[in-house]
C-alpha cells in the first residue's frame, strides 16, 4: 500500500513539473522567411538568427518563432548583397567566366544587423519578412498581409537606387 501511494505522488510531481514546460508563453512554432528586396542590387543569401534562406525572394523554410510575442525579441540578420548583379559575364563554363566570377565576387558586401521584431496580436503572425532596404538598413514584419497591400506595415517602394549620402 505505502508503495502504491509512492508511486502515485511522484507520478504527480511530475506532471505538475511537466505541467510548467508546456506553458503557452513557451510554445514555439515553425514558418516561413521571407526576403523583399527593395534596392537595385541582389541579396544572394540571408539568415536571421542563425536560419539561413535564399535571397532571391519567395519563401524559405524554416525559422522557428514563438507562437505569442514578447517584449524584447530581435532579429539578428546577416546578409550578402552583389552591388551589380546584372554585369555583363562571359559564357558560362569558360575560363574567361570562371575569371569573371572570382573578380565579381570579390565585390560582393556582407552586412548584418540587429533589429526588433514588432509585436503581433495574439498568437497570429505569418513567417517572418525581412525587407532589404538602401544604405544597408532592414525592416522586418510578421504581418499575415502581403507586400503592397494596403495594410501591410512596411511602405517603402522596390527598386530604389542608394542615395548619395546614408543618414548616420
Amino acid at each position: 500500500m505505502l508503495r502504491k501511494w509512492t508511486q502515485w505522488v511522484l507520478y504527480a510531481l511530475l506532471g505538475l513539473m511537466l505541467h510548467g514546460c508546456s506553458s503557452a508563453d513557451n510554445e514555439m512554432a515553425g514558418g516561413n522567411l521571407a526576403a523583399v528586396n527593395h534596392t537595385v542590387g541582389a541579396i544572394n543569401w540571408f539568415s536571421v538568427n542563425g536560419y539561413r534562406a535564399h535571397g532571391g525572394g519567395g519563401s524559405s523554410c524554416c525559422i522557428i518563432m514563438p507562437t505569442k510575442w514578447r517584449p524584447g525579441l530581435l532579429a539578428y540578420i546577416t546578409w550578402e548583397f552583389d552591388p551589380d548583379p546584372f554585369a555583363a559575364a562571359p559564357p558560362l563554363g569558360t575560363d574567361e567566366f570562371r575569371a569573371f566570377m572570382v573578380k565579381h565576387k570579390a565585390n560582393y558586401q556582407h552586412h548584418s544587423a540587429t533589429v526588433e521584431i514588432p509585436e503581433w496580436p495574439g498568437t497570429q503572425s505569418c513567417d517572418l519578412k525581412v525587407h532589404f532596404l538602401t544604405c544597408n538598413q532592414v525592416k522586418v514584419t510578421t504581418a499575415c498581409a502581403v507586400y503592397g497591400q494596403p495594410n501591410y506595415p512596411i511602405k517603402e517602394a522596390k527598386q530604389m537606387k542608394e542615395p548619395a549620402v546614408c543618414p548616420a
